[in-house]
């Protein structure tokens, strides 16, 4: 978990991927992980709290490395409930101001 985390950039390093893992704060399927050695398959939604938000994302394939941000992209989509009822105009111009906020962890 905590590698795909990484791999996806979902997570600025790997300890941080690590720490939201083992902080119990992290949902697999809508089943609490309190390990980073948890295992993810592609078709599982991931969800968990980033300030008053929550980031929601479904597994989309799993990277073999950390790649380039546009790259890791390809990996998970975006089903956050605050980021849906941005217009898709909206989002054309700001795709690559999504990842940043993820970095939160609290």
């Amino acid at each position: 978990m905590d590698k795909y985390l990484w791999f996806a950039r979902l997570a600025p390093s790997r300890s941080h991927a690590q720490d939201l893992c083992e902080s119990r704060r992290l949902r697999i399927d809508g089943r609490v992980v309190d390990r980073a050695s948890a295992l993810v398959r592609a078709g599982a939604v991931l969800s968990w709290p980033r300030g008053d938000d929550v980031i929601v994302v479904r597994v989309e394939g799993l990277p073999e490395r950390r790649g380039p941000y546009a790259e890791a992209r390809e990996f998970y989509t975006d089903l956050s409930p605050a980021r849906a009822s941005i217009s898709a105009d909206a989002m054309l111009g700001s795709q690559d101001a999504l990842l940043p906020e993820a970095f939160a962890l609290a």
